[in-house]
């Protein structure tokens, strides 16, 4: 069974709850790396720690979320083995993965409702990498070399 990490501020922190028990009703194991309520908090306390799981393993993908989605997606996005991508359609999170293999899912949590989360995550969890000229550009994404 895959493990997902789960992060969010306190924007996103309602929905989080029922994201995390809809993914658990599909098989999924979820770790939860915070927050605990809807009391003002800074997202990066949550997806630093979340970011990490993803990559070392210890999760196999996570999905996150605050207010607008960029300033947790900004946060995850600062550790190099992370490929976080702010989806509010389930074409753009299906491509995500297809094309960008993204194993962060980020969500804005304010400007999405709970069914356009649900076909979005579904769309993200159905969808395959495709690799080939995809890996090509992913391989060039880390800032090793940049002048």
């Amino acid at each position: 069974m895959e493990k997902i990490a789960f992060a969010s501020d306190h924007a996103g922190y309602e929905l989080k709850l029922k994201l995390e028990k809809y993914v658990e009703s599909k098989g999924y194991e979820i770790e939860d790396f915070g927050t605990d309520s809807e009391e003002s908090c800074d997202y990066p306390d949550f997806a630093h720690p979340a970011a990490m799981a993803v990559e070392d393993g210890r999760c196999a993908f996570g999905i996150a979320m605050c207010g607008s989605g960029n300033g947790i997606q900004m946060t995850l996005n600062k550790h190099q083995g992370i490929r976080a991508a702010l989806c509010w359609l389930p074409e753009l999170a299906a491509l995500a993965k297809q094309h960008n293999n993204a194993n962060i899912l980020v969500l804005p949590a304010r400007f999405i409702s709970y069914e356009e989360a649900v076909k979005t995550v579904d769309a993200y969890l159905d969808a395959k990498f495709e690799g080939g000229r995809h890996q090509r550009r992913i391989d060039k994404i880390p800032a090793t070399g940049c002048k």
